[in-house]
C-alpha cells in the first residue's frame, strides 16, 4: 500500500462499487410524472368546486325568488279579487289606487321573468294545471279548459303554482 490519500480511501479500490450519485434519471422523470399528475387532478377537483359552488349558489337563489315571488302571487290574487268587486262611483280615487298598485305588482313580477300559464281553451296539461272541477260543456273538447279559477304560473323552466282550471268532461 502506499501512502497516497486517495489509497486510503476504500470506495476507490479497484474492486469497489461506484458511490451513489443521487437518484436515478428514471425515478427523477417517475417523480415528475406523479407530481405533474397529482397537480392535474388537485386542478380538476378545484374546477369542479368552483363549478359546484356556483351552481349551489344559482340554485339558492332561484329557490328564494321564487319563495318570495309565491308570497307576491298571492297578493296579486288579492289584488284582482278586490278590482273584481263593482264600486261605487265614490270610491273611483281608491279604486284608481287600487289599479295603480296592481300595475306596478304586475310589472314587478314580469321584471323578474314571471310568466302566467296559458288556460282557457288549453288542453290540461297536469304538468301545470291543477283541475279543480269537472264539468260537461256542450261543444267543448274532453280535457279542455273551460275557466282558469286561480292563475298560475313560471319563473324561466320552473313552475312557480299551478293554474287552477275547471275542465270539460265528455258527455
Amino acid at each position: 500500500m502506499s501512502n497516497s490519500p486517495l489509497s486510503e480511501d476504500p470506495s476507490l479500490d479497484a474492486g469497489a462499487a461506484a458511490p451513489a450519485t443521487g437518484p436515478t434519471l428514471d425515478a427523477v422523470q417517475r417523480e415528475r410524472d406523479e407530481l405533474r399528475d397529482r397537480l392535474l387532478r388537485t386542478a380538476a377537483e378545484f374546477d369542479n368546486f368552483r363549478k359546484r359552488t356556483e351552481r349551489e349558489r344559482r340554485e339558492f337563489a332561484e329557490w328564494a325568488t321564487a319563495d318570495l315571488l309565491g308570497d307576491v302571487l298571492a297578493v296579486l290574487d288579492d289584488f284582482e279579487r278586490a278590482l273584481a268587486v263593482p264600486a261605487p262611483p265614490e270610491a273611483r280615487a281608491y279604486r284608481d289606487g287600487m289599479e295603480l298598485v296592481h300595475r306596478q305588482l304586475l310589472d314587478f313580477i314580469k321584471k323578474r321573468g314571471v310568466v302566467a300559464i296559458a288556460t282557457e281553451g288549453q288542453d290540461f296539461d297536469p304538468a301545470v294545471h291543477q283541475a279543480v272541477a269537472h264539468d260537461e260543456a256542450p261543444g267543448a273538447r274532453d280535457g279542455e279548459i273551460l275557466d282558469e279559477l286561480r292563475r298560475g304560473y313560471r319563473l324561466g323552466e320552473r313552475l312557480l303554482r299551478p293554474a287552477m282550471v275547471r275542465v270539460a268532461k265528455a258527455s
